[in-house]
């Protein structure tokens, strides 16, 4: 099988890559690589610099299944500036599954978000619910989606929303809030926490990546899918940080209302399981941090790193 990976250099596509190349795939990394390139030469990969935007540069000749990672990424960087948000995140997946289809790809596996759904009370956040997406980002997620939902008829379409991710990548992220207050306990002693009510929940990239996996194993399983199995207060999460970093806890207000659960039984009636959760990612980056792999540089925080490269 030969898989194009867009956004191949991002946080996911480094812990994705690797499993595609150790089950034997061909693969095609597309990346603007704005936040570096670490993933390690193969024999059967092929590394690109490229903007999506730029929809004839995306190579689709003898692909067999995309992976879309590719997007402006989180809130504060897609509010950066809406228009290359909305040129980068939806435009540019329209341009990617018109092409696709011309092209005779037969399977399409898209990265949403599960922060489509906006401010939730629901208990329980299923796939049916209406969507409120309140950010640039979120909405032109939702777009996406329901472009990529119209080309059902000419290709597999598996639409991931997955939780907000957690865990070491060699391209970490240091601006998702597990990750955040983490090396926040390590590196000042102190964690801050904005709010701390609102619930948010999470997923492991091991778990995440492995989804993906499991979707190609499985092209049945079309249609759209949560992704995330820890419901946690961010409160929460702080406390479990402070488990195993001793820190202080410093709460203060937050304009930041969004606040839901989702619920991943669809996504586990395919027969996926995860294997990791919010405690191992903690654990591992306390150990990966104490190792010398990683310290917290502006090149980790997507918003810092753009600003700073005058990216968008």
């Amino acid at each position: 099988m030969k898989v194009l990976v867009t956004g191949g250099c991002g946080y996911k596509g480094h812990v994705l890559i690797p499993k595609l190349l150790d089950r034997g795939y061909q693969v095609v990394a597309f990346d603007t690589q704005w936040f570096g390139n670490y993933l390690q030469p193969h024999g059967n990969l092929v590394v690109i610099q490229g903007d999506v935007r730029d929809i004839h540069t995306v190579p689709l000749d003898s692909i067999d299944c995309i992976v879309h990672l590719s997007s402006i990424a989180n809130d504060p960087c897609g509010d950066l500036n809406p228009k290359l948000t909305w040129e980068t995140s939806a435009l540019a997946t329209m341009q990617l599954a018109d092409r696709a289809k011309r092209c005779g790809v037969k399977r399409f596996i898209y990265a949403s978000s599960g922060s489509v759904y906006g401010v939730k009370e629901e208990l329980q956040v299923v796939e049916e619910l209406e969507l409120e997406p309140i950010s640039e980002y979120n909405k032109t997620k939702m777009v996406a989606e329901r472009v990529l939902l119209s080309y059902q008829d000419d290709m597999a379409v598996q639409i991931v929303r997955p939780a907000t991710v957690c865990g070491y990548s060699p391209r970490l992220r240091l601006d998702v809030s597990v990750n955040m207050l983490t090396v926040q306990a390590l590196t000042k002693g102190r964690v801050t926490v904005f709010g701390g009510k609102q619930i948010r929940p999470n997923i492991h990239i091991d778990d995440i990546t492995d989804v993906y996996l499991h979707l190609i194993d499985h092209p049945e399983a079309t249609g759209i899918y949560n992704a995330g199995f820890e419901n946690l207060s961010i409160l929460e999460i702080a406390e479990m940080v402070t488990r195993h970093v001793p820190a202080e806890i410093v709460v203060t207000e937050s304009n930041d209302p969004r606040s839901y659960r989702v619920n991943s039984d669809k996504l586990l009636a395919t027969g996926f399981f995860p294997r990791k959760n919010v405690d191992t990612a903690i654990r591992e980056l306390v150990e990966k941090f104490r190792q010398g792999d990683f310290r917290d540089e502006d090149r980790y925080h997507n918003l810092k790193w753009m600003q700073k490269n005058s990216l968008a």
